[in-house]
């Protein structure tokens, strides 16, 4: 699934499809820590270079809200957001349900990826990440892929006791549980950061079989949302 930016900027969503990983990981799993075999992981990532013009940067994904530099990376590194200015780097986040957000400067100048579940969007790790940058908000168009949908999100009174100003994001179920709207969240926090355009790609990870989703399945696997900015010429 492409994202909408404009050239030098590039980034797209990765689908379950088109990998070598067999069931229930089928098949294009990027995923090192979801259980599948290393080898298939492995391949699928080299599937997956072939698309890209360096090696994506793999966070070690902690659902916090530390932000990093890429030129910052080393292997391991726990964040679950990191940006560069610099051409050829690429920024990634793994998600299976969580908000893979994709981040760019309206003249390329920088971009970001941020990986957004519930405990990342209640530690403001959107805000963090667009404090990170060295841009006005105003210039950042923000692009949230992938991710589950209300109907499908059904949390306890931990996560709706996590975000006391979004009530209009949660819809009473059964008792003691809400069905929470995670986009609606990401949307009104990229707004009270002053992102100054917002494109939300609307697809759900737990509808149909075109993504993997952790809430569905359980055992599965993830996929990358990639962006980067492209070499001059």
């Amino acid at each position: 699934m492409s994202a909408p930016f404009e050239r030098p900027v590039r980034g797209f969503c990765t689908t379950r499809f088109g990998g070598v990983s067999a069931a229930p990981f089928d098949s294009f799993n990027l995923g090192a820590a979801s259980g599948d075999e290393a080898n298939r992981v492995a391949e699928n990532r080299r599937l997956l270079r072939r698309m890209l013009p360096a090696d994506p940067r793999w966070l070690k994904q902690v659902h916090g809200n530390r932000v990093i530099h890429l030129s910052d990376w080393l292997q391991g590194t726990e964040a679950d957001a990191a940006w560069t200015d610099r051409p050829g780097q690429v920024a990634a986040v793994l998600t299976a349900d969580c908000l893979p957000l994709l981040i760019a400067d309206s003249g390329g100048a920088c971009v970001a990826a941020i990986h957004a579940g519930w405990r990342g969007l209640a530690s403001g790790v959107i805000a963090e990440c667009i404090a990170a940058l060295p841009v006005r908000p105003a210039r950042l168009l923000a692009w949230i892929g992938p991710g589950i949908c209300r109907e499908h999100y059904e949390v306890d009174g931990v996560v709706h006791g996590a975000f006391p100003g979004a009530e209009e994001a949660f819809t009473a179920n059964r008792e003691g549980h809400w069905l929470a709207d995670l986009p609606a969240i990401a949307r009104k926090q990229l707004k009270d950061a002053g992102v100054g355009q917002l494109i939300d790609s609307g697809a759900c990870t737990a509808e149909g079989n075109r993504f993997f989703s952790h809430r569905r399945d359980r055992l599965t696997g993830r996929m990358a949302s990639v962006i980067w900015i492209e070499h001059a010429g």
